[in-house]
């Protein structure tokens, strides 16, 4: 089975021959398969009214455990938005009734940002269906293909970032 990838590195081979051309396969493809599912992925936030910046700051809050907050500076760093990002997000949150800031009991200058009743149904349902479609996406493969590509992809990725310290 011929892809395009199979095609640009045939002609990069053939243009360059004093290149090793092999890592395109790889990393051309995963960059290609992130792009279509990025796709997949946002449809079902854009069905639940979220961009994917918002679905990831609700999902953030929810997985935080009752009462469902954090400063805006957790959310950030968990996120990897910049401050000034985030509260463009939480701006608009709070605007959509997802969301809600109070100050801090720690910090008098400090904020804290609690999902509404109304956001955690809104990512309650958008995270059902978030599931349902990585899902679906994974039963394209064989379980099997799925096991080791996870291994792979943890190995590699762990080369990358240093693991969460508290598991968020």
């Amino acid at each position: 089975m011929t892809d395009r990838l199979d095609l640009i590195q045939q002609a990069w081979a053939r243009e360059r021959p004093d290149l090793d051309v092999r890592p395109q396969g790889v990393i051309g493809r995963l960059h290609r398969v992130a792009g279509h599912l990025t796709d997949e992925l946002v449809a079902v936030y854009r069905a639940h009214g979220l961009s994917e910046g918002d679905f990831d700051v609700l999902a953030t809050l929810r997985r935080a455990g009752a009462p469902y907050e954090r400063t805006p500076g957790d959310l950030a760093e968990n996120t990897l938005v910049t401050s000034g990002g985030m509260t463009k997000r939480i701006d608009r949150l709070e605007r959509a009734g997802l969301v809600t800031r109070r100050p801090s009991e720690q910090d008098g200058r400090g904020r804290v940002v609690a999902l509404s009743p109304h956001g955690v149904e809104v990512i309650d349902a958008a995270f059902g269906a978030h599931m349902a479609n990585e899902r679906r996406l994974l039963d394209a493969l064989e379980p099997e293909d799925v096991a080791q590509l996870e291994r792979v992809l943890r190995r590699w990725l762990a080369r990358f970032e240093e693991p969460a310290p508290d598991g968020r």
